[in-house]
């Protein structure tokens, strides 16, 4: 148990356990990468460093015990869904009055506060922003520093004015954790008194390596695929829906199979027929979306002859024959046309109607 669990970004890592070792961490820390590199993991590991009752070294470097009282609090506060969903819980069951005064936290360990961004609007709100004014410039009881981390960067205005008080002036016993897939979203005056960490992304190779540990009911080609499709991030591809994406996919597929290859479409109603109105339905369709667009690049890589960049490789036979029937001209046409679908579905139009016009005008243009 230690740093030594982070998967990837050595480098970065071992730099943050250096500034710990000299006693210069800095008061406030932008951590970026993209969903699912281990942002929260890592700021929750410092945290532990910071507080860890028995301290370790590793490599020469500060680590934390993981069983002292500090990181076994500090790690309640991991499956960060499952805290965020109980914090909602408790609102929900308050009196209306106090419902819409509260606001949500996720607190394990009373000197390490964790801010997600609150709903309905999902964004982090100025009375998140007041409750650490509140209480950063009290000294820590039961840890040596205290530690607040921000998950989201989608602040209100008045918030991340708030924020930029704290951060002028920020107390030497307080550390605060930003975490952000694009740093750009933070206001200039934010960056420029913190200090940015990216996490990069993993090659697809070390992704499938680490899957193949941490996830041995995949088989050989299912870990390939979780590994291209995870953007270069490791807890994503840990936690990939298969099932719910290869659903998805195969539904795409009759629909390009059927612009591309036959004019019978019974196939394809049988499909589009599926996707009705309400908010499931919807979700159900931006999936689709999302799988036509990612069918329609890896055939734009084979048409520019760079299979070595296809993210569907468990169907790269399949693709392949597809892409022998399209050209650059049909793939243009249909990524326009599927900007069409989403814009038809922002003006509420019938999803099925919708999907079927794509098809065949598909195959009008082919």
């Amino acid at each position: 148990m230690g740093f030594a669990d982070f998967h990837g970004n050595a480098d970065v890592v071992a730099r943050l356990r250096e500034m710990l070792a000299r006693n210069r961490f800095p008061q406030a820390v932008i951590v970026a990468g993209p969903a699912g590199s281990g942002k929260y993991t890592l700021a929750l590991m410092l945290a532990k460093a910071m507080n860890c009752l028995s301290p370790v070294f590793t490599d020469g470097l500060p680590d934390f015990c993981g069983k002292c009282s500090n990181c076994i609090r500090i790690a309640q506060s991991e499956e960060l869904e499952t805290r965020f969903d109980e914090a909602v819980e408790a609102r929900e069951n308050l009196r209306d009055t106090d419902k819409k005064e509260t606001r949500l936290f996720v607190q394990t360990h009373p000197d390490v506060l964790v801010i997600p961004p609150d709903p309905p609007q999902m964004m982090i709100k100025v009375d998140q922003v007041r409750r650490v004014i509140e209480t950063i410039y009290y000294r820590p009881g039961d840890a040596k520093e205290r530690v607040y981390i921000f998950t989201d960067s989608a602040f209100m205005k008045e918030a991340a004015n708030s924020l930029l008080k704290i951060l002028e002036e920020p107390p030497e016993f307080a550390t605060i954790f930003l975490l952000t897939e694009n740093a750009g979203e933070l206001l200039p005056t934010i960056r420029s008194r913190s200090m940015t960490i990216s996490l990069a992304a993993l090659p697809p190779e070390e992704i499938e390596k680490y899957l193949g540990k941490h996830r041995p009911d995949w088989n050989v080609k299912q870990r390939a695929l979780a590994a291209r499709l995870s953007e270069g991030a490791v807890g994503r591809a840990c936690n990939f829906d298969l099932d719910a994406y290869t659903a998805a996919r195969s539904q795409a597929l009759t629909i390009l199979n059927s612009a591309l290859r036959s004019a019978d479409h019974s196939e394809l109603f049988k499909v589009t027929e599926t996707f009705r109105a309400g908010a499931e339905g919807r979700e159900k369709t931006e999936n689709l979306l999302r799988r036509l667009y990612a069918l329609l690049q890896d055939l734009m890589f084979l048409s520019s002859g760079a299979p070595e960049l296809v993210r569907n490789t468990d169907i790269l036979g399949e693709l392949k024959k597809l892409s022998e029937l399209s050209d650059f001209v049909w793939i243009a046409f249909a990524a326009d046309r599927l900007n069409d679908v989403e814009r038809g579905m922002r003006r509420n139009l019938l999803r099925s109607l919708s999907l079927d016009a794509f098809a065949t005008a598909l195959e009008k243009s082919s």
